[in-house]
């Protein structure tokens, strides 16, 4: 039986506890293994992969979440006795843990920054500098609530007391993560979820009532409702089908369909009928800046994969350049704090000549006014205020 299928049979305190013990492992994973390396004689590496995830929900409940001693040991080797794959390696288990419930001086010994993989603290070191990355890395140790978006920043007060939250940002709520469709007021269409950094692209676009706008890699479809409520007329695209399936879907529930079109293409592929007034543009990204909410991105993820983006992403802003009106403006956004698939990217476009930069002042930034550049591009930095994902955002306009 998959691991998946065993959380799906655990109801109540089991599932929760199963939650926050992957969860604990997951965000220091980094530390863990540093933590855990004098006590081996071997890398970690060479041990079996149920193993190796034994060995660091083990030492997650013994550094970060305060269960008892003999419980971290005996109950993490008796769930290797109980798993045919991880049998064989009990008495590895029960050695190493021994240690490992009575010494995590080498965890503490761990900067906070070797949460991610040697690769990414120096990648994101390179771009950010070393203390704006560690202030990314502290972030990812909390567990992160739930942002929601009503469909008019007005009712975000309203909004927040009807579900004990709090109004962050210029019109976003933070509530407890929960059961999102069991919410008061998710099926009447109210509200949607998104993180308050990923409202702030559309915020920054300024669509105004009857104008085109052409909201490009639409998936999963937070910035099309934001878009849709101005009054604005949307066209949503996205290459996958299925995806924007979940876009109409939402859409209909919030009672904003009736002036937004979906189209299923590429980009590259798609001529628009007539050029579009605005645009906003989400490109396909490494997706660093959620680590916060998945923290095993950086696990899952190589150099080579990361590599791949700025290429796509350019030839992605130059073909949206080419769908908007002289004058009209244009957001570009991915969710990583990275340089090369933000400023470096939009510095390579505007050098061809499409596009301009259209600066982004302090107070449009509102909140996230500590990550405007010099350029007038925002990187949504931790605030200080309240836990959110980290988007680069530059405004651009067609010359």
């Amino acid at each position: 039986m998959a691991t998946s299928q065993f959380f799906e049979r655990l109801s109540g305190p089991d599932r929760g506890f199963a939650r926050a013990m992957a969860s604990a492992a997951l965000r220091q994973l980094g530390r863990i293994d540093k933590g855990l390396a004098p006590f081996l004689t071997r890398s970690l590496d060479t041990a079996t992969p149920p193993a190796r995830a034994l060995l660091r929900v083990g030492a997650a409940q013994a550094w970060l979440m305060e269960t008892p001693p003999h419980a971290v040991v005996s109950e993490t080797v008796d769930a290797a006795k109980s798993w045919a794959r991880a049998k064989s390696a009990a008495g590895f288990l029960n050695a190493v843990l021994r240690k490992v419930v009575s010494d995590r001086s080498h965890f503490d010994k761990a900067p906070v920054i070797s949460v991610w993989p040697d690769w990414l603290t120096v990648a994101m070191m390179t771009s950010l500098g070393v203390e704006a990355a560690g202030r990314i890395a502290e972030a990812q140790l909390v567990e992160p609530e739930l942002h929601l978006t009503p469909k008019s920043p007005d009712e975000a007060g309203a909004l927040a007391a009807s579900l004990e939250g709090q109004v962050i940002g210029p019109g976003s709520v933070s509530v407890p993560t929960g059961r999102i469709a069991e919410m008061e007021g998710f099926e009447g269409g109210g509200w949607w979820v998104q993180d308050v950094a990923a409202a702030l692209p559309a915020r920054l676009l300024g669509a105004q009532p009857g104008e085109m706008v052409f909201d490009l890699c639409a998936a999963p479809g937070g910035k099309t409702m934001q878009l849709a409520a101005t009054g604005a007329k949307i066209v949503a695209l996205d290459r996958s089908a299925s995806r924007l399936e979940r876009v109409s879907e939402n859409l209909a529930r919030t009672g904003l369909s009736d002036n937004v079109e979906i189209v299923a293409d590429k980009l590259e592929d798609w001529t628009p009928s007539q050029p579009a007034d605005r645009i906003l543009l989400d490109a396909p990204c490494s997706a660093l800046g959620t680590l916060r909410r998945h923290p095993e991105g950086a696990w899952i993820k190589s150099p080579d994969d990361i590599a791949r983006f700025p290429e796509v992403q350019a030839r992605l802003l130059e073909a949206s350049a080419r769908m908007l009106k002289p004058g009209g403006t244009l957001i570009y956004c991915v969710c990583t704090p990275l340089s090369r698939e933000g400023v470096e990217v939009v510095d390579r476009v505007v050098a061809g000549g499409l596009l301009e930069r259209a600066p982004i002042s302090a107070d449009e930034a509102g909140d996230f006014a500590n990550g405007v550049t010099g350029h007038g591009d925002v990187l949504t930095l931790p605030n200080g205020q309240y836990g959110h994902d980290f988007f680069f955002v530059s405004r651009l306009r067609r010359i």
